[in-house]
């Protein structure tokens, strides 16, 4: 007899969103490959982006994560939201095509409290350029943040009040800067990145137009993010709705349509075939990083964590997401990296109780994994 198709509810939902994350046992090989396939991932908290690498690359360690940064076979920037995120570099320049208008004129206000002109941008490109070109000079591949602004401020542009961050975003933002190999001192890995000449670091550029690009953006989030809705993407990559709207018309022929919850959810095929052949991850259990894409990569939270738990997660709804652990597809909990002396701990904080002995179970397994692939 055929196999029963599986019913949705919020924890299956959330387990098909597993699956097509790469999150239950079927990663990816790569570090670049696990990136471009989610085409952009949080990454404002650098090591919370190391660890949900390293959560869709199964035996990655951190290092090989920093590998990729160095190599620029991953780049990371600010292509929308104002926020950092993990992108394939071939994705940067096209994603900004689409993004980065909106998000200037956005910004336009704070940028006129900060007295930040065009001019201004201009004139700090140029300094960044020459900058970079006397380090390179030097021996050193790119210029540290404080580099930049002690030029700029050199040069007469101000860097306090955030000035100088909005003005090296604006640099990123149009694509003249981008953040390149990890800085090191004194042989030990560094905590932030050099930023370089986006045209030297990026030389393989993708060329697509607006329709193209946002056709393309949106399949590929609903492909990595499904199932989601479309104002899930909209909200996700800052595209109005109405274009998103336009671009799932190009693409709905290559996706399948989920009614759940008095609305239409968007899913691969590839994903869709699991209500059907069994949606694997009923006791999984995972320890996600804090900004993960799991969670914050949609605009309504609401199927994988109850909404009275919302703050333990974000709490006073701060932007700043705690380290989660997803229990079959539903967040049950925060976790937390402890220090004691010289030892490094996990301790989890879940909602209600205390971790079953078979989640307990897990979730130490969990840490053990995420202790390692930091000190990787």
């Amino acid at each position: 007899m055929p196999a029963q198709r599986t019913t949705p509810t919020p924890r299956v939902m959330g387990r098909l969103r597993l699956a097509s994350q790469g999150l239950l046992g079927n990663g990816h090989p790569t570090v670049p490959d696990a990136v471009r396939w989610m085409t952009a991932m949080q990454a404002q908290d650098l090591g919370s982006a190391l660890w949900a690498v390293g959560q869709r690359v199964p035996g990655m360690a951190a290092s090989g994560v920093r590998a990729a940064l160095d190599a620029g076979t991953v780049v990371r920037s600010w292509p929308m939201r104002g926020t950092l995120h993990l992108l394939a570099p071939a994705d940067l320049r096209w994603i900004l095509g689409i993004t980065s208008e909106r998000l200037m004129k956005m910004m336009a206000a704070r940028h006129r409290e900060l007295s930040i002109t065009s001019d201004d941008i201009s004139h700090c490109r140029d300094i960044a350029f020459k900058t970079t070109e006397v380090l390179r000079a030097e021996g050193r591949p790119g210029a540290t943040r404080e580099q930049l602004f002690r030029a700029f401020e050199e040069a007469g542009q101000l860097t306090k009040a955030q000035r100088g961050i909005h003005l090296l975003g604006s640099l990123c933002q149009r694509a003249w800067l981008v953040q390149g190999p990890m800085a090191g001192t004194n042989g030990k890995v560094g905590v932030q990145q050099l930023f370089v000449p986006f045209d030297e670091w990026i030389q393989d550029s993708r060329e697509l137009g607006r329709e193209e690009g946002i056709a393309e953006l949106l399949f590929r989030y609903v492909r990595s993010h499904g199932p989601a809705t479309v104002k899930d993407f909209s909200w996700w990559s800052q595209v109005p709705l109405a274009e998103a709207r336009k671009a799932l018309v190009e693409v709905q022929d290559r996706l399948v349509e989920l009614k759940f919850g008095g609305g239409s959810y968007w899913l691969s095929p590839e994903t869709a075939a699991l209500l059907d052949d069994g949606v694997p991850g009923s006791r999984s259990f995972l320890a996600l990083p804090g900004f993960d894409e799991f969670l914050l990569g949609y605009q309504d939270r609401n199927l994988v964590l109850a909404p009275e738990f919302a703050e333990l997660v974000v709490p006073g709804k701060n932007g700043v997401f705690k380290r989660i652990m997803v229990s079959g597809g539903e967040v049950v909990g925060t976790w937390a990296r402890t220090v004691s002396g010289k030892t490094v701990g996990v301790a989890p904080e879940p909602f209600a109780g205390q971790l079953a002995p078979a989640a307990e179970r897990s979730f130490l397994a969990e840490g053990r994994a995420y202790l390692k692939f930091m000190a990787g």
